[in-house]
């Protein structure tokens, strides 16, 4: 006779004398209880640490392509290697998570992106780094998904939006981490040998493993639902007829939104350094405007979609980031004081688009098979729109860089259209 406790539901209701614990700024996360924080911990660790892996690469383009002798076209296939790669690796993570548990899948995505990112420290020419890049892509497309899923089961369906928000967070976190880094790395050590330094670093998230070994466990609903589920996470199951369309239009919408985004993140260092002729210190300041727009972004975006539901945050910012991308590309020649002005809103609505979609795609898709359907339909999105740094890279040379920023516009135009397969899940319960 099993000696296991009952699951509780995951419900918007708290009892009256716990109700005061879900109030004020911060009740999002007392209402977590110890163990429900300390998955958050993990899970905003581990994204911090996997943007700050990612960002070694867009750091360093300039650099790379010199010592490597690059044109543009393929210091953008290191990015949509990356990107696809990692939508190998989120989509296996995602089954991973159903099958074996959530910390379990998460521990092994952060262990396989800390080692690949040193090993592309050590490469000895460019196509061993789009070896060592694509690896990488494995663990750091798997980060995200399971790690949302990990605390989206802890939260309330009253929070889980802004809890969710304040995860997706943590990418900004990385992205400051690896600016500052690389504004020192490459201050003190000649280009040729900062790049390898840069991956280096990487390395950094194994300190976070040996923690969450400790420390983290799955939710119990999770825990019981994955011990009684006799079709556990597969592929097979989130294209069944029932779960068919929200897989197809779910992977629609994390398409237009990643192939924004990543032609943003990819290609703005570059754009800084060679179309507007800034200093490595005068990119890293023109960064941090971009960088603290993301973070407030990521924050703001997790309440609205609380507020406001989750179609209507992804719709308004959808919006919002097209008409920053077409602006900010097309700042005149010597008017660099409107790129930090710009760089603000471009960071907080490129990023605050991102903050419903934790909780969305968690709600989108039952207990047995969320980590399949999130991790498939969110790494599908990233491998398809891995297309949009790679075109960016081929248009910069006839439209320069900064013209060729615009074509990023036409994914959040993707996204948006997206929506109207998707149901509204605020306030679900998760159970």
């Amino acid at each position: 006779m099993s000696t296991t406790p009952p699951p509780q539901a995951l419900t918007d209701q708290q009892p009256a004398t716990e109700a005061p614990a879900e109030d004020g700024a911060l009740g999002w996360f007392r209402a977590l209880g110890p163990r429900g924080r300390r998955a958050f911990a993990g899970a905003f660790g581990g994204y911090a640490l996997d943007s700050y892996d990612y960002f070694t690469l867009p750091l360093s383009m300039v650099a790379l392509a010199a010592y490597f002798g690059l044109d543009s076209g393929q210091t953008g296939l290191f990015t949509t290697v990356t990107l696809l790669a990692s939508g190998i690796g989120g989509a296996l993570a995602g089954v991973l998570a159903d099958r074996a548990g959530r910390v379990r899948a998460l521990m092994i995505t952060v262990v396989t992106y800390a080692i690949f990112t040193v090993a592309c420290g050590f490469a000895p020419n460019f196509e061993s780094l789009l070896v060592f890049r694509a690896l990488q892509g494995l663990g750091f497309g798997g980060e995200w998904a399971v790690g949302a899923i990990l605390v989206a089961e802890y939260a309330s369906a009253r929070h889980r939006g802004r809890t969710l928000g304040a995860i997706q967070s943590s990418w900004a976190v990385g992205w400051a981490l690896a600016a500052i880094v690389y504004t020192l790395v490459f201050s003190v050590f000649d280009a040729d040998m900062a790049w390898r330094v840069m991956f280096w670093t990487g390395a950094l998230p194994a300190l976070l493993v040996v923690w969450m070994r400790r420390q983290v466990q799955d939710a119990p609903e999770a825990i019981a639902v994955r011990e009684k589920s006799a079709g556990k996470g597969s592929f097979a199951a989130i294209f069944k007829p029932d779960l068919l369309r929200t897989t197809i239009f779910a992977g629609l919408l994390s398409t237009g939104v990643q192939g924004g985004y990543y032609t943003l993140a990819t290609w703005v260092p570059t754009y800084l350094k060679s179309d507007r002729g800034l200093s490595v210190v005068g990119t890293g300041g023109y960064l941090t405007f971009l960088i603290s727009g993301a973070f407030l972004g990521y924050l703001t975006g997790g309440y609205l979609t609380d507020r406001l539901g989750r179609r209507r945050n992804i719709w308004l910012f959808a919006l919002l980031s097209a008409v920053c991308i077409v602006a900010y590309g097309n700042i005149p020649s010597g008017a660099d004081t409107w790129l930090l002005v710009l760089g603000f809103p471009l960071g907080f609505c490129m990023s605050a688009i991102f903050s419903g979609f934790g909780s969305y795609l968690s709600e989108l898709y039952p207990t047995a098979v969320r980590g399949s359907g999130q991790g498939f339909t969110y790494n599908a999105g990233r491998a398809v729109g891995a297309v949009f740094p790679t075109t960016v890279g081929f248009l910069a040379d006839s439209w320069g860089v900064g013209g060729a920023l615009v074509f990023g516009a036409i994914g959040y135009g993707i996204a948006a259209l997206a929506l109207l397969g998707l149901p509204e899940t605020r306030g679900k319960e998760l159970a």
